[in-house]
């Protein structure tokens, strides 16, 4: 269970993207944690979905329509009050393709809809939180931004996010807006591609130092630091929780990470 968190109470966080994974996890934890968090995401019947679970308010938004997103803004500041934090989880992931036979269309979306759309996000929410000299902004990045991987769109829009992330905040800093991003590694989330054998390797552990996939959950707890006033002297960083992801990488030539029980480069407790 979330504990409570003084700083918070009633302050309204809007989470864009919030029908489901990470966004549903920071939704709940927010909420535990005493803000008043607004649910909006594409899918509207997601959106009351997790909105009826925590007591608030779905709504449907496509943030690849600057408009659709300036509306979102407008009615949330209108009928709820001053936004203190926007978290955007919004994003799309990709099936594997070879490079050669990926489909322009789909490529097109994926950077729209990851690149394009937290921009319109921050351009649609930071104005207001900037005239007010405060508020916090939380991207959802990837640590697919750092490594190779056969994802040619998702990776390069999630670089681009964590790039944006600190242009956006050398511009609202001295307003007293804070912009950062957090890049998680492997999650399990329910959204699976749908090329077999589906989002992640069975052997993905293997490569990971902390030898485990992450939850939603705690992705989510990173979330609500970066957004609250305990993380008052962040910003324009890119927070990495990604379970040991780039960590582990190098031990692949070397077999793998070393389990506790193996004795490959492991000391363990007598």
């Amino acid at each position: 269970m979330y504990s409570a968190m003084a700083g918070s109470e009633g302050k309204i966080a809007v989470v864009v993207g919030g029908g489901n994974g990470i966004g549903e996890a920071c939704c709940e934890l927010m909420t535990a944690r005493g803000w008043k968090v607004i649910v909006a995401d594409y899918d509207l019947e997601a959106a009351e979905r997790v909105a009826s679970k925590i007591g608030s308010s779905g709504f449907k938004v496509d943030v690849r329509d600057l408009k659709s997103v300036e509306q979102l803004a407008a009615t949330v500041e209108r009928d709820f009050g001053p936004v203190s934090a926007l978290v955007i989880p919004a994003g799309v992931v990709q099936d594997r393709y070879r490079p050669e036979e990926f489909p322009v269309d789909e490529y097109r979306n994926i950077l729209l809809v990851n690149v394009e759309g937290t921009f319109n996000c921050c351009r649609a929410f930071g104005p207001a939180m900037a005239s007010r000299r405060k508020g916090s902004i939380v991207a959802i990045a990837s640590s697919s931004a750092y490594i190779g991987h056969p994802l040619y769109a998702y990776g390069p829009s999630k670089a681009a996010v964590v790039n944006l992330v600190r242009a956006l905040a050398g511009n609202w800093g001295h307003a007293g807006v804070r912009v950062n991003s957090i890049s998680p590694g492997p999650t399990m989330v329910q959204r699976q591609l749908r090329r077999p054998p589906g989002r992640y390797a069975p052997n993905a552990e293997l490569h990971l130092a902390l030898g485990r996939k992450l939850q939603p959950s705690e992705i989510a707890e990173g979330v609500e630091f970066l957004a609250s006033d305990r993380s008052s002297a962040i910003t324009g960083t890119d927070l990495l929780m990604d379970a040991g992801q780039a960590a582990g990488a190098g031990w692949g030539f070397f077999g793998g990470v070393p389990s506790p029980d193996d004795g490959k480069g492991v000391l363990l407790p007598r």
